[in-house]
């Protein structure tokens, strides 16, 4: 079997379908070597992007026609961007032993419907046996249905990656994935368990607002926050949320941090850049709120993710860790932008070899689990 792997993802914001494709090696140490050999980001189309995003922003409904055909276009735009990143790679199907696909999540409800007792249920769409047949690639996809039907929350899904290539001892970490949801992973210096969980909005958020407001995808470097001044107000009936002191294990999505939540927090004329430097106050402090009750004595937070290059982001973290190291996980040697995908690409892995890719002191599972569905060629 070929030792190459390709991941796909697009995270909360779906501001593209990230591909990498990784060379893993299991060292005769136990430890694991991950090579990343090619990574890109690819732009969704536009009208499809504004569909997934506006069914993320409100209690949208869908017939089944919809999902159905949702299911279809985004295996599609999944296939197309796999298809890219091997000839751009200078590579062929044949060269890649499985593609890991993530999906887009439509609904992750862990907890069930509005914790009203349903049962709980996370869906991501883009069929994995479309994926196969456009690539000619063996495709494992669906990944978190398993790790909730044994009881977790399906998410995160990356610790246990984070925890074999970022871990030292002596020296307690926490990885941060910055994407549309923020989530750590805590890597303890003595060789503890492993934990990680969501913990809150992140860039999603602030994606949203500028978007709405300024018709730009994203707030570059956090220009526009950097205009605005916090209201204390705001952010306090936003922190009042009571997921944010729920305990872990937690996980949450664009259900239900979207811009109808924002909006029914605001009283009066907060301006646009205001509510943006709001946002970013709680993307910050909500981390900083988690990281501290949960491991208190971390010494390095290494970064990943697209919030890594909001400038006015990662320089409030590192305001208010002080003492902590607030670093990219490009020091490391692992580009950021392709951390997540890099995940997918190995969960894929752990799947063909028939190797559990989650953690129950992470995601709360009865159990270790094989996690996917196998589409072969």
């Amino acid at each position: 079997m070929s030792d190459l792997f390709l991941g796909l993802i697009s995270g909360t914001s779906a501001d593209g379908i990230d591909a990498a494709i990784v060379r893993f090696d299991d060292r005769a140490d136990g430890t694991l070597h991950a090579e990343l050999r090619f990574g890109a980001t690819y732009p969704w189309d536009d009208a499809l992007r504004a569909r997934l995003v506006a069914l993320g922003q409100q209690a949208a409904s869908l017939t089944l026609d919809d999902v159905g055909e949702l299911d279809v276009l985004i295996a599609d735009a999944f296939a197309d961007a796999a298809l890219a990143a091997i000839a751009e790679a200078g590579l062929s199907a044949a060269d890649i032993a499985a593609l890991g696909s993530h999906g887009q999540t439509l609904r992750h409800r862990p907890y069930g419907r509005a914790g009203d007792g349903r049962a709980p249920f996370t869906l991501q769409l883009g069929d994995g046996a479309r994926i196969a047949e456009r690539t000619g690639v063996a495709t494992v996809a669906d990944f978190r249905r398993r790790d909730v039907a044994a009881g977790g929350h399906g998410a995160p899904l990356l610790p246990a990656l984070h925890a074999a290539l970022l871990s030292r001892a002596g020296e307690d970490r926490a990885v941060l994935n910055l994407g549309g949801i923020a989530n750590l992973t805590l890597l303890p210096g003595d060789g503890g368990p492993v934990r990680g969980f969501d913990t809150g909005p992140a860039n999603g958020l602030m994606d949203a607002w500028c978007l709405r407001h300024t018709g730009e995808a994203f707030d570059r470097d956090g220009a526009l926050a950097a205009h605005g001044r916090v209201d204390a107000a705001l952010l306090a009936r936003l922190r009042a949320e009571p997921w944010f002191a729920a305990p872990p294990p937690k996980s949450t999505g664009r259900d239900q941090f979207h811009l109808d939540w924002v909006e029914a927090a605001l009283q009066g004329d907060a301006s646009t850049a205001d509510v943006q430097a709001t946002l970013l106050a709680l993307s910050v402090t909500t981390i900083v709120d988690a990281l501290q009750s949960t491991q208190p004595g971390t010494a390095r937070v290494i970064g990943c993710g697209g919030g890594v290059h909001n400038g006015a982001l990662m320089r409030a973290l590192a305001e208010a860790l002080p003492g902590v190291v607030v670093e990219s996980s490009a020091g490391h040697g692992l580009d950021p932008d392709h951390v997540e995908a890099m995940g997918f690409a190995w969960l894929a892995r752990q799947t063909v070899l028939g190797r559990p890719g989650n953690l129950p002191s992470v995601t709360g599972a009865a159990g270790p689990r094989v996690l996917g569905v196998v589409h072969p060629v």
